[in-house]
Order: structure tokens, then C-alpha cells, then sequence
């Protein structure tokens, strides 16, 4: 493993990029609420990632990109790299639907184990999984022997978090601990003197835990919030647990309504703050809790390129979040090849792009900002 310099997602990928809202960084790209209408879609409903609605503004959004730097090049296929076999293998599906494309994903999620590649076919398209970064070269050839060019034609979706920067087994805990920062500074702040960081702890890593996901919607803004009020002494760990478990607390939705005919017993300094927050649930916002995520984008940026360059590899890739370099390296082999290069990512608009206040201090959205390239 070696340094490759300093980089930005920007430098390969450009502002070819939506987060969770779907409103393209390049602003010659239409934004959700302009295609809704085209495609039949609500107004005012923000698809999720493994949704057929959210591949159909993608599928749109590929097209209008290629038409604004290749016109008159139809698409007729796509690459799609991700690190998670059921997020990004039903997005990717979805995308090949809406555009009628054949397509080709690789995943990726390194670990110790033996080197080794797993080639598969579903729902007609092919899944490459393996567990080195480093299996990208292959990748490429693979694509190459088996009629499937990387050309002008092809369009090469690229998720950013835990792909492009934040390698999955490589180098994703600190994107982890960058969240989990943003949460604990979060309800440190609004709890002030009553904040004990060992029981907001205990109660975070047990309600992230996958048996949870039903109950929090694996929501990071539902689960600060809810460690917000267990914090407050409204709610001890062990009776939520117990009642999420017994079945008489099923969704994050009961949750908020119930605290919320307990208001009055929350301190004086929270009621506004849950206010804000249960409105914004009641609209069907998926990213309520707005001061944490506002926080996350300051406690990511700060893990971005912070180190000196002649900081050894292994403390890279221990406390920054470092682009992915097989990543970078194989999208400039493509572009050149003449494809579309476009960048996913869930994380929320809040949490990667800086408030007008801290743009005006020259910060910049996660994908312009530099930080090192680390890669086999």
C-alpha cells in the first residue's frame, strides 16, 4: 500500500455528482423537482437509493450528462462500482431497467482473507464481487475479454462513500467515525452539563445494530435523535429495547409521536429542537435532524487531508478519509476511453456540501475537497 499524492473526487468524477436530494452539483443538470414532473414522479418526495423511482432519475440524469459533452452519443450500457452487494446491486439493477441498458457491477469489500473473485448473473445483468480494491485491473479486463466496451456508449456510475473515498474494509471506519463524532458533539451540545458521553456511547452501538434496523430505518438521524432522548432521561435504554423487542414500539414514526405527547416533560432546551424535528418527520423529510448532519459535514472535513504528506500510509488510512486510488485511477482510464463518469452518494446535502457561512470561508463540498490518494 503507498500514497499517490492528494487528490479530490472532483479531479476524476468533476460535479457530475448527486447526494441524497438527486440536485446535480453541476448546475447545467436538471434537479429533482425539474424531472419529477417529466417522469411522472410526486412532487416534493425524495426516492431512496434502492428505489425503482430514484434509477429513474438517474437513468435521466445519465443521458442529459452525456448530451451536454457528447451530443448525439446514445448510452447503450453501464459499469457500476459500488461496495455493497444489496444497496448498490438493487440500485444498479434498477438503473440498467430504466435505461434499458445491459450493465456490469463490481463490489468490493476487502478483508484478509485469501484474494479471490465471484462472477455471477442476476436478473440478466453480471455482478463481479471481490475482495481487493486492487481486483479493478481485473475488473477492466474482464469487461475488455468479455465484449463489453468502456467507450463513449458506456456510462460508469461511481458511489462515492466507501468507494471512491473510504474503501470499504480498507478505510471506511473513519467516514464511521466521523458520524459517530458528529452525533456525540451533536447531543453533547444541546445536552450541555447533562451529557454522560459513556451512556449516549452504550446506547449508540446497541441501537446500530442490524437486529434495530426496523425499529430506526437504519437512520442516522433517527437514531441521534433517539439517543438525544434517551440522554434526556425521558426514556431509559432498557425499556425502549424492551418495548421495541415486544413489538409495542415498531417504527421510529411511534417513537417521535410518543415523545411528542410527552413534550412537556422533556427540559426546556430540547422542546424546540424535537419541534423542529417531529415537523420535519411529519413532512416526510429523511433527514430531519438538521444540526447533526451540519455537524457531520464539519467532523467529515475534518478528517479530509488533514495529515502531513510524509505521514506514514498506515496512520492514513487509520485517522483520514483517503481516496480510493484503483478508483481514481481506472476513471481516468475511462474517461480517456471516452465514458461518462457519474458519482452517487446517500449521504445528505446537509452533511456534504458547507453552509453559505462556511462557504464564504473558502470550504468546499466533499467531493472538491483534496485530501491523499492511498492504493495498492
Amino acid at each position: 500500500m503507498r500514497v499517490y499524492g492528494r487528490t479530490s473526487v472532483h479531479a476524476f468524477i468533476g460535479d457530475f455528482i448527486v447526494y441524497r436530494n438527486l440536485v446535480p452539483c453541476d448546475p447545467r443538470l436538471p434537479s429533482l423537482a425539474e424531472i419529477a414532473p417529466r417522469l411522472g414522479l410526486p412532487q416534493g418526495v425524495i426516492p431512496r437509493k434502492s428505489e425503482p423511482a430514484y434509477a429513474s432519475v438517474i437513468a435521466h440524469l445519465l443521458k442529459e450528462a452525456r448530451a451536454l459533452d457528447a451530443p448525439r452519443v446514445p448510452l447503450k450500457r453501464l459499469i457500476y462500482l459500488g461496495d455493497t452487494r444489496m444497496n448498490d446491486g438493487t440500485a444498479f439493477i434498477n438503473i440498467c431497467r430504466a435505461g434499458a441498458w445491459p450493465g456490469v457491477l463490481f463490489i468490493c469489500a476487502e478483508d484478509n482473507s485469501p484474494a479471490c473473485v465471484e462472477v455471477n448473473e442476476q436478473s440478466g445483468e453480471t455482478f463481479y464481487q471481490t475482495n481487493r480494491w486492487a481486483g479493478l485491473a481485473d475488473f477492466d479486463r474482464f469487461c475488455r475479454t468479455n465484449h463489453f466496451p468502456i467507450d463513449e456508449h458506456t456510462a460508469v456510475v461511481v458511489d462515492l462513500d466507501k468507494t471512491a473515498i473510504g474503501a470499504r474494509g480498507r478505510n471506511d471506519h473513519v467516514i464511521d467515525l466521523a458520524r459517530v463524532e458528529a452525533v456525540r458533539l451533536t447531543i453533547g451540545n444541546l445536552l450541555g452539563e447533562e451529557f454522560d458521553p459513556a451512556r449516549f456511547q452504550t446506547a449508540y452501538d446497541r441501537l446500530k445494530r442490524a437486529e434495530f434496523h426496523p425499529f430506526t430505518a437504519d437512520n442516522q438521524d433517527y437514531l441521534c435523535y433517539i439517543c438525544l432522548i434517551l440522554g434526556s432521561g425521558l426514556l431509559a435504554l432498557e425499556s425502549l429495547v424492551e418495548d421495541v423487542k415486544s413489538g409495542r414500539m415498531r417504527s421510529f414514526e411511534q417513537f417521535i409521536a410518543w415523545v411528542n405527547d410527552h413534550v412537556a416533560e422533556l427540559p426546556a432546551s430540547l422542546r424546540a429542537i424535537h419541534n423542529d424535528i417531529y415537523a420535519l418527520v411529519q413532512q416526510g423529510d429523511p433527514t430531519p435532524f438538521k444540526a447533526f448532519r451540519y455537524n457531520e459535514y464539519r467532523t467529515t472535513i475534518g478528517r479530509m487531508g488533514q495529515l502531513d504528506d510524509s505521514t506514514p500510509v498506515e496512520q492514513l488510512l487509520r485517522d483520514e478519509i483517503v481516496v480510493t486510488h484503483e478508483v481514481r485511477e481506472l476513471a481516468q482510464a475511462w474517461c480517456q476511453q471516452g465514458a461518462l463518469l457519474f458519482g452517487l452518494s446517500d449521504k445528505p446535502d446537509e452533511a456534504s456540501l458547507p453552509p453559505p457561512e462556511l462557504a464564504s470561508q473558502g470550504y468546499r463540498p466533499i467531493h472538491r475537497t483534496e485530501t491523499h490518494a492511498v492504493g495498492a
